[in-house]
């Protein structure tokens, strides 16, 4: 055990800090800190010793200089249970300093401003604070080191019930945070600093630091025989699934998250109230319409065999009327921006049923990351949605208002099916998804099964492929389906090959000029 007598507080975020250094009176700590925070603590009658009285040397440079002095890192690094250090120590009028509360200047939160100066940036790297916070976490056996507000409760309890003092188990502990801390808070500095080495929009450092926080421990991973945790990113992206609020139900496992990024990701992508159903991380239904229970009707009448025990995401206030109709399906996961009072009311007749809340919001992460054996592969998301300004109409017939809406829906549905991708859609429905397969023209004839088993017409329907149609070989066999347009990227050696085929069949049809490959 250590008994705590003297501390030295010096914290940015000042959250709680007044409650926890009266917690150090009582016990008779004394208490050592700096500019803001000594001058907190006297506002609130806490008494406080300035370190530069400490040390007798006064803060300098514009208050770069304060800590960094032989008397705080001598009373922090000195070895409790080394003769010679004591000597020394005692020698050169070096107290013990057995406690160090340190947060760092908020550099994240500063570089997060929009047009921040490099100037303000520079500024709001801490120095003595890493360094304070090092020493104590490398002399844990005789320092603790608390970097996080959180664990002042912690730290309250283990006095308490130590009268004063802390044991090495807990000094361990918030060794560990400590390091975290500052590893975390230098690869935001690096990560900023490398990220001004280019003008580019998309920024490759040489070296890429990546820092995520672990949320929860999953069910399980793929397979239950593997284990699995989820990590967030440190500054979380704003309607993000990983921002995600579980209302109710089970436990999550690794293939639900993966799943319901997908779903979520989708349905973001549309402006009327829609609905998505993923299972595989495949869009298996998707639906749109003025009204939510229409759009899921229509999402899970596209294929019911698969949305048995898949994920539903809505991009709307999900309602009663939804949320019935939801319930009479077997379904894992429920996302939405809300839930209306009635329908969790609903959903507790199902308590399993994982029902997520995630805000609404567009955003995208700067990074898509992949690991591979030994390696990372990192590209910019695919964020690009087309509209009909982008559209090519590269056939003789061309498309009327509501068959240019169909392969709008259509395009956008096909961006979240694994490649090769085809979607057929009619009236903002999807009615067949052919994905994953090795051949464009299988996931074409899949498409056209699944929609027949689903007892859909396509006649007249819509087709997108997320990536150009190498022969017409495809093009008959969505012809034949009933398929009347297709919108596809274009760049085939071959595209007039396949161009006069659509003239040839009747069919409309327009290139993109961009291709959504998702593997």
């Amino acid at each position: 055990m250590i008994k705590i007598k003297r501390a030295l507080i010096s914290v940015s975020d000042k959250k709680g800090i007044i409650d926890f250094a009266k917690i150090l009176i009582k016990y008779n700590v004394e208490i050592l800190s700096t500019g803001g925070t000594a001058k907190l603590f006297a506002e609130n009658n806490i008494p406080v010793i300035e370190v530069s009285d400490y040390t007798g040397f006064p803060e300098m440079l514009d208050g770069r200089v304060k800590t960094l002095h032989p008397k705080i890192h001598g009373g922090i690094l000195g070895k409790r249970d080394d003769e010679k250090h004591l000597q020394t120590m005692i020698k050169s009028n070096i107290p013990l300093i057995d406690l160090v509360v340190v947060n760092l200047y908020p550099f994240e939160a500063t570089i997060s401003k929009e047009n921040c100066p490099l100037s303000e940036a520079i500024e709001n790297i801490d120095i003595g604070g890493p360094a304070m916070i090092r020493s104590s976490a490398k002399n844990y056996n005789g320092v603790a080191v608390v970097t996080d507000s959180s664990d002042y409760k912690m730290i309250e309890d283990a006095l308490k019930k130590n009268d004063g003092a802390l044991n090495l188990e807990c000094r361990f502990i918030l060794a560990k945070k400590a390091f975290e801390h500052t590893a975390k808070y230098d690869l935001a500095i690096s990560n900023y600093l490398n990220g001004l080495d280019t003008n580019k929009n998309v920024t490759y450092p040489k070296k890429l630091n990546l820092a995520f926080n672990k949320k929860m421990d999953l069910r399980y991973g793929e397979n239950p025989h593997q284990s699995a945790s989820f990590y967030v990113d440190e500054i979380a992206t704003k309607g993000s699934l990983a921002s995600f609020k579980q209302l109710q139900g089970k436990e999550l496992s690794y293939n639900n998250l993966n799943d319901a990024d997908t779903a979520w990701e989708c349905v973001k992508s549309f402006k009327l109230p829609s609905c998505v159903i993923v299972k595989h991380a495949n869009p298996c239904g998707v639906g749109s319409s003025k009204d939510l229970l229409d759009a899921y009707k229509k999402a899970f009448s596209t294929d019911p065999t698969s949305a048995f025990g898949g994920i539903i995401a809505c991009n709307t206030a999900l309602d009663k009327n939804t949320a019935s109709q939801i319930i009479s399906q077997f379904v894992e996961v429920v996302i939405a921006p809300f839930y209306e009072a009635e329908s969790l009311k609903i959903f507790e007749s199902k308590p399993n049923i994982r029902l997520l809340e995630v805000t609404l919001d567009n955003n995208f992460n700067a990074f898509e990351l992949k690991k591979i054996g030994g390696g990372l592969l990192v590209q910019s998301p695919d964020n690009f949605n087309i509209d009909m300004d982008h559209c090519k109409i590269v056939s003789k017939l061309k498309p009327n208002q509501e068959q240019m809406a169909d392969m709008l829906f259509a395009w956008r549905v096909a961006k979240y099916v694994k490649s090769n991708a085809i979607v057929f859609c009619k009236n903002n429905q999807t009615l067949g998804i052919g994905a994953g397969q090795m051949s464009r023209v299988d996931s074409t004839k899949i498409a056209s099964i699944k929609a027949q088993n689903a007892n859909l017409d396509l006649i007249n329907s819509v087709v997108a492929s997320d990536a150009f149609f190498p022969f017409r070989d495809g093009i008959d066999v969505l012809a034949t389906a009933g398929a009347k347009c297709v919108i596809q990227p274009g760049g085939s050696l071959r595209d007039e090959e396949v161009i006069s085929a659509a003239d040839e069949l009747g069919l409309v049809m327009l290139f993109t000029g961009y291709r959504h490959f998702r593997h």
